[in-house]
């Protein structure tokens, strides 16, 4: 191989791969195991600046509860991502799928009864609950009792993310430094940056894509989310509780409570204004004391027609997105990687509903 200097100072071998990769979230690890699953080769250029995926609260749940209706394609998307999520714990030898179901507090008689209408639907019958949990926890106030959601869970997304970047590196397939668009040249089969030849480029930055030139043009609603840790030993719930903020139950008597939603102040640093919000609401929902160990904050990639972004870019048909996953990432990531792959190596179709030609001009 032949080697040369970049301004970093170091030495890389000459590279050819089929794919560089931009960003390691939940779309690039679902694109990454794609094309592993399909003996592709790529790289991954990664700086850690978006922590959307990292701050995730990692909730798998087919379920809208303000609505009570499904969530878009939710039986496909889990067929997918299951499977894949139950492979990278072996892979990785890392725990990350917690099967935990989620309790909808009700807040009056009617909701209960729009709770049994939505039960009896096909599309929901096997997610919900026919039997109205009744409240035994003196820590929480629910004098209409819980509907209970199954087939739910949570995937510890930082320890994935972090043990899959560790094995990237081992394999020397990630790049930790900031992708420079500048440095990227295009012809009309193969992209070039630095030293890497590759037949595609796709880019699953986040937050990131608005700098991006190539495709910031899509309408990316950037949503700052933050959630805090608690530590609550009187509390002693083994499920998921939503009402108002959601409460995550991990070990030894800690609990995420989340999320809140900013699309003015989109840094990644923790505020108090978030804090308050959420510890105001979570106050109206238990009655124990609690401590406050940990408070994170990310930028969230939302769209407002709220699918995702994939597709390929309108003049360089070897640039492509993978973006937008919004606040159900670990669902939805696994399912449009899968689809944008075909889209790429089989020419099938993308769904008109994910396909950024949706926002052409």
């Amino acid at each position: 191989m032949l080697c040369f200097r970049l301004d970093t100072g170091y030495l890389r071998d000459v590279m050819k791969v089929d794919y560089i990769i931009i960003g390691i979230g939940l779309a690039g690890i679902s694109f990454c195991e794609q094309l592993k699953a399909h003996n592709k080769t790529f790289v991954v250029f990664d700086n850690a600046s978006q922590q959307s995926s990292t701050v995730a609260g990692g909730l798998y749940n087919p379920v809208v509860l303000k609505r009570f209706t499904s969530v878009w394609k939710s039986k496909e998307q889990l067929e997918i991502a299951l499977p894949l999520y139950a492979h990278l714990e072996k892979k990785l030898q890392a725990k990350l799928d917690y099967k935990i179901p989620v309790y909808r507090k009700f807040a009056s008689l009617e909701e209960q009864n729009d709770w049994f209408a939505a039960s009896d639907k096909p599309i929901l019958s096997e997610y919900l609950s026919e039997t109205i949990i009744k409240n035994k926890n003196r820590a929480i106030e629910a004098n209409f009792g819980f509907g209970k959601v199954l087939g739910t869970g949570r995937i510890d997304v930082k320890t994935m993310i972090e043990a899959y970047k560790a094995d990237l590196l081992k394999h020397n397939l990630l790049f930790e430094e900031a992708f420079s668009y500048d440095a990227l040249k295009i012809e009309s089969k193969t992209v070039q940056y630095q030293n890497i030849t590759a037949s595609h480029t796709v880019f699953s930055e986040g937050y990131g894509l608005v700098k991006n030139p190539y495709f910031n043009y899509l309408p990316l609603v950037p949503a700052k989310g933050e959630l805090v840790t608690i530590y609550a030993p009187d509390l002693k719930i083994n499920y998921v509780l939503k009402a108002g903020v959601f409460l995550i139950p991990l070990d030894n008597d800690l609990y995420i409570v989340g999320a809140t939603y900013e699309w003015k102040d989109l840094s990644n640093d923790i505020t108090k204004k978030a804090k308050e919000d959420l510890l105001n609401k979570l106050k109206k929902l238990i009655s124990c004391s609690f401590k406050v160990e940990d408070q994170v904050a990310g930028i969230r990639p939302t769209v407002k027609d709220r699918r995702p972004l994939v597709g390929s870019h309108q003049k360089y048909k070897n640039l492509f997105v993978l973006n937008g996953l919004g606040t159900r990432g670990v669902m939805i990531g696994p399912y449009v990687a899968k689809q944008l792959y075909n889209f790429i190596e089989n020419n099938t179709p993308l769904e008109k509903e994910i396909d950024i030609n949706r926002f052409s001009f």
